[in-house]
């Protein structure tokens, strides 16, 4: 089978030599080529014709979102994959550049201090993804096509219900929790701006994200939904029409101390499929939290990080939901669940927030008054990093900003795509 040909563009004549040597010492990837800046890469692209292209956000005479832009307009259905580093101009941009279009992202190892450690960490993040995504477009040579042309599709109808067996009967969702990777960006960026200002049960959800990425990708959701967006804050009560985003490097956790009282936890255990955040945390705590009011959405991603947790879902009464192979950059995370048979229905992403609406309102009743937001990156917002007390939450900041004052905003402008693969149990995180 021919290797994946990959084009590196970085302007640091460093970090070439370290990417090349980590890609080449994978046989299924071949280095065919690299430049100094986007004007370069631009002019080699229909010489070397790659099938993906690592990109620079940074970088002289034409950075990364120009870079970008160029070869959508020449190449459009070319891979790109964005390579930031772990800063806050850094993983800006890198958003920016998703929701511009770009593939997925990876960042530069940090502060390592050791080659052979660096040499790891690229082939650790930036080989699978460029596998992942030379796979999709491998497998779609006309472009988005009927799922019935997809190998990961075969024998599974979309948008039909799975299960060979009846499932137990679902309660009334208490919480949607959604897991999503790799695409993850754009696909929440057009499923919760979807979700109405009455949404009348909390959101939480797991990107594979490292930190920074995490508070700025909430900050943006944030103004573009009806629903305010932020990061989880450790022990924090859970109320209906509200949104909150694992923080990169943290697992979140819902927690039900007494019976009505459910709240966020975030912590540094173990990572899980090599991810924290991880999805299965995140629904394995749902489960034990919400019984059968667990909702559990599967969106785009790489791996399976998600599939044993929905399993617990399952168990436990609750429903699964996952986003079909048609609308997902990669249909790894979904797929898996769909493939186990643990999903009601498959749903092309624009469909899913009707049906999200739809399932949580089948019997709901009406929707309390909602409090405000600490804004997001606020130190007032910060609270004790011990795990909280099940009545009350210490330092917890007074509420201020409400969905309705969210509503009327406007636009006023991320397997990491992947998550954190290294660190140790440490404290309770307070954002």
């Amino acid at each position: 089978m021919p290797r994946i040909r990959v084009l590196i563009a970085d302007d640091s004549a460093v970090m070439r030599r370290l990417i090349a040597e980590a890609l080449s010492s994978d046989p299924e990837l071949e280095v065919v080529g690299s430049a100094p800046n986007g004007r370069i890469a631009c002019a080699k692209v229909p010489l070397l014709n790659p099938d993906v292209v690592t990109l620079d956000v940074e970088m002289p005479e034409m950075d990364g979102l120009q870079t970008l832009a160029a070869l959508h307009k020449s190449h459009p259905r070319l891979p790109i994959l964005m390579f930031s580093s772990q800063t806050e101009r850094g993983a800006s941009i890198t958003l920016e550049a998703l929701f511009r279009g770009a593939s997925d992202y990876a960042t530069k190892p940090a502060g390592t201090g050791d080659l052979g450690a660096s040499l790891q960490c690229l082939r650790q993040e930036l080989a699978p993804k460029i596998k992942a995504l030379h796979a999709r477009h491998h497998h779609e040579p006309g472009g988005p096509a009927a799922p019935a042309s997809r190998p990961e599709n075969a024998g599974l109808r979309l948008d039909a219900p799975l299960h060979p067996h009846p499932p137990a009967t679902p309660g009334e969702p208490q919480v949607v929790a959604i897991g999503v990777s790799t695409g993850g960006p754009n696909a929440l960026a057009e499923l919760l701006p979807a979700l109405p200002a009455t949404f009348p049960v909390p959101v939480v959800i797991v990107q594979h994200m490292p930190p920074i990425f995490t508070r700025l990708l909430a900050d943006r959701l944030s103004h573009l939904s009806a629903l305010p967006v932020r990061e989880a804050v450790n022990g924090y009560p859970l109320q209906p029409g509200q949104a909150w985003i694992a923080p990169g490097d943290y697992h979140l956790e819902v927690l039900a101390p007494a019976p009505g009282d459910l709240r966020l936890r975030t912590h540094q255990g173990p990572p899980e499929q090599s991810c924290r955040p991880s999805v299965d945390v995140l629904f394995r705590s749902v489960a034990h939290a919400c019984g059968p009011g667990g909702l559990a959405i599967v969106l785009t991603g790489m791996g399976h990080d998600g599939l044993n947790g929905c399993r617990l879902i399952k168990a436990a009464g609750g429903q699964v939901l996952v986003q079909d192979a048609a609308t997902s950059v990669v249909w790894g995370m979904p797929g898996a669940v769909a493939k186990a048979a643990l999903a009601e229905r498959i749903v092309p992403l624009g469909q899913l927030a009707q049906e999200i609406t739809r399932r949580v309102r089948r019997g709901g009743g009406p929707r309390p008054a909602e409090p405000g937001l600490p804004r997001a990156g606020n130190p007032a917002a910060a609270v004790s990093r011990q795990e909280p007390s099940p009545s009350r939450p210490p330092g917890l900041p007074p509420l201020t900003t409400t969905a309705r004052d969210l509503s009327s905003r406007t636009e006023t402008g991320c397997h990491t795509g992947s998550g954190i693969r290294s660190g140790t149990p440490g404290p309770d995180h307070a954002s």
